[in-house]
């Protein structure tokens, strides 16, 4: 493969080993190349403020703005008892807010002679409160005087880059570190084809390298961007095709279910009749099984749509056609869920080999890591044999000792929790690649889909079996209506009056040793300012036992527990012995308590939409109606609230997963599920750029049907080399 020297070139050689390596390991900056692909966020205009009322809590930022105010205060200390300690306090303004920088010690004295009333510069830092008002303490900062050479130089053109930073490297040292590199630009080796950037008027990749970290209008910003998404659109888009054509070269064992096996005998015991959605994707997936090539599909299913019977009757058709299947979990409580829910369906079937076991029955195991060695010993042997045609697991699947007789099928739930190596090494497991099927609660938008999962063909489930019931959602606003939180309790009591049961979601432990940890043995100072309630399940389990819920039966479930416990615990709480479950985030996923009717998210503002959603989802899965409560303290004007109102307001998941993209940064949503993926997202937006992501999926498709391998394109190859590392190309090219 044809290399580009300037651009593989080490930073060290460029920049020097000390800068290098804070770049390397704060930001994963290793080449030139990633260098000059670590593109400014936003910019700011000679003379334009920032805007200071807009400051992220406890986020590292960069802003510009001048000095309004500078006093130099001494106090007596431990270190100064005679009053010698000093403290500079600044006050910077950009019309829009001010905030007040604190530098103590020995810090003040450099800034003391510089940040004089009517300066102006740029200030790094993180954004901390105290005494209830904004502040940075020990920016560092860079001073903007607009007539020295050297700043005209640093800054060159109109518009000031403001780069990704973080506390070890400042937006301006990015900048002049690119400075240093930016004539490398020259010798970028465009991954577009003449043809297509030609055709769609885009700049070539030097000139757009250029005008993205230099630009002198915002045309050239406008420009250069409209370049760069079409690169990461379009390199993401040839490498899933690749993926896609060669998993259509893959030979692969038809599984077509036997007219009178093991599938009909389950549907014919069946209490209700599967709905019209389940009935049409079970087509597409038992096509697809019948086929001499891997199926590859994604099955999204709203909260409570039916997926895992969808799932679970392609797994009977694989075992009828004399292979076995594999359900591969996030979590060690969901695969226990889920191996629990497939034995409940199907009851005598899942017995054989067993006294009692039906006739076309199958023996359905459970392998995970805390199992004891005899139980894991026996599963593993009953998965070499092939007595067991149906295996429920956690990645403890993948291990290299776990062996099949005949894996014909991998079902892959949750996929945003896996990493595209850990199903292929499973899939890696078959004689011949195995079936894939990859299913989802998390709705997501047409354009993650193209992205994400663009080597899969996708399947919707959007309608919601019958019998189960709508979830009325409300957002309790604890701060300024603390009757409202009492009435959520009273709630919570009539529910379990009623025969039912309910949740309280807290987004912390509360394990004392280990929250201290994550806030640096401190509270943080919003905590402090606040005097806020100790939102974590201990606590608050604690505090509902002996308050608003006293005489329910009330427990506690979360991720550091014993694994035994953590079943226990879901045992009890399915079999109704439990009033009232007190859990962290494990129960988001997959947890099956058609008695739950009420689940109440405290600090639910902490939490995602789309975990909200899923969250929601654990309630209202009888025929009693479900009700979720979102308990905020945030006031009704910010962001945080204006999501929760989303939520409560439609049950719609597309709806809502399109509001969590808009607030995320998709190189999270991406770069999770594409795991390997170096270059995630920098431009792209996903939702705004659906366009380009579809006309490039179009383009990249043609482009490998003609030239699978890239002979004639060298720039492309080296932009998927720069996108996938070694292993990944590796899983790329075998499917």
């Amino acid at each position: 493969m044809e290399l580009v020297p300037a651009l593989q070139e080490p930073l060290k050689k460029v920049l020097g080993p000390a800068t290098a390596k804070v770049m390397a390991e704060h930001l994963g900056l290793h080449t030139v190349g990633d260098l000059l692909h670590h593109y400014p966020r936003r910019y700011e205009e000679r003379g334009q403020l920032t805007h200071l009322a807009d400051l992220p809590m406890d986020e590292h930022v960069t802003v510009v703005a001048q000095v309004a105010d500078a006093r130099l205060h001494s106090f007596a200390s431990a270190k100064a008892p005679r009053g010698k300690g000093q403290r500079l306090e600044v006050t910077i303004t950009d019309g829009s807010g001010r905030i007040q920088l604190v530098f103590f010690g020995n810090g003040v004295h450099k800034p003391h002679k510089e940040l004089l009333p009517g300066t102006r510069a740029m200030f790094a830092g993180k954004v901390s409160v105290f005494n209830r008002r904004l502040q940075l303490a020990h920016p560092a900062y860079e001073l903007l005087r607009g007539d020295s050479e050297e700043a005209v130089e640093t800054w060159a053109g109109a518009l000031i880059p403001i780069y990704p930073a973080t506390a070890k490297l400042e937006s301006w040292k990015i900048g002049k570190a690119v400075q240093t590199v930016l004539p490398s630009a020259q010798e970028a080796l465009d991954p577009l084809p003449d043809s297509l950037r030609a055709g769609r008027g885009l700049l070539p990749l030097p000139e757009a390298l250029l005008k993205i970290h230099r630009p002198h209008t915002k045309a050239d910003i406008a420009d250069a961007r409209d370049r760069l998404k079409w690169d990461e659109a379009f390199v993401l888009q040839v490498a899933l095709a690749r993926r896609r054509h060669a998993d259509t070269q893959l030979p692969a064992v038809p599984r077509a279910p036997r007219p009178d096996g093991l599938l009909t005998a389950f549907d014919d015991r069946l209490p209700f009749t599967l709905t019209e959605g389940q009935r049409k994707v079970s087509r597409e997936i038992f096509d697809d099984l019948a086929t001499a090539h891997p199926m590859h599909r994604l099955l999204q299913g709203e909260v409570g749509s039916g997926k895992t019977m969808v799932a679970l009757r392609a797994m009977l058709a694989v075992v009828d056609a004399g292979g076995q299947a594999a359900m591969l979990a996030p979590t060690e409580v969901l695969a226990q869920q889920h191996h629990r829910s497939v034995g409940e369906m199907m009851g005598e079937l899942a017995e054989g080999g067993m006294l009692g076991g039906a006739e076309h029955a199958t023996k359905v195991v459970l392998l995970t890591g805390s199992m004891g060695m005899a139980a894991r010993r026996q599963a593993l042997l009953d998965l070499a044999t092939g007595e067991a045609g149906i295996v429920i697991g956690t990645h403890a699947l993948i291990e290299d000792k776990v062996q099949f007789h005949d894996l014909g099928l991998v079902v892959v739930d949750e996929q945003h929790r896996f990493g595209v190596e850990q199903r292929d090494a499973l899939r890696g497991k078959g004689k011949q690649p195995p079936h894939l099927l990859v299913m989802t609660a998390t709705p997501i938008p047409r354009t993650v889909a193209m992205t994400v999962f663009g080597d899969l063909e996708t399947s919707v489930l959007d309608q919601l079996p019958a019998g189960r019931s709508p979830i009325a959602s409300h957002v309790v606003p604890a701060a300024d209506k603390p009757h409202f939180l009492a009435r959520a309790w009273e709630r919570v009591r009539e529910e379990v009056a009623g025969g039912h049961q309910a949740y309280v979601v807290c987004p912390r432990i509360g394990d004392e040793e280990e929250d201290s940890k994550k806030a640096g043995g401190k509270k943080s100072p919003e905590d402090e300012a606040e005097k806020r309630p100790p939102l974590a399940v201990l606590d608050v389990a604690d505090q509902l036992g002996r308050g608003p819920l006293t005489g329910l039966k009330v427990e506690v479930l979360h991720g550091r527990m014993h694994p035994d416990d953590k079943d226990a615990v879901m045992r009890r709480f399915a079999a109704g012995e439990t009033d009232v479950l007190v859990a962290t985030t494990v129960i988001e996923v997959g947890v099956n308590v058609p008695n739950a009717t009420a689940m109440v998210i405290m600090d639910a503002d902490r939490f995602g939409v789309s975990q909200l959603h899923q969250l929601r989802g654990r309630v209202g899965r009888g025929s009693a109606p479900g009700l979720c409560l979102l308990v905020t303290e945030m006031p009704e004007a910010s962001p945080a609230r204006q999501r929760l109102n989303a939520v409560a307001s439609t049950l719609d998941g597309f709806e809502l997963s399109r509001i969590d993209l808009e607030q995320r940064r998709e190189g999270d949503v991406l770069g999770q599920a594409q795991s390997g993926a170096r270059s995630s997202l920098r431009v792209l937006a996903v939702i705004e750029d659906e366009e380009v992501i579809a006309e490039a999926r179009q383009e990249a498709a043609a482009l490998v049907a003609a030239d699978p391998e890239l002979e004639r394109l060298p720039g492309l190859r080296t932009a998927l080399d720069a996108l996938l590392d070694d292993e990944r190309e590796q899983y790329l090219e075998k499917g």
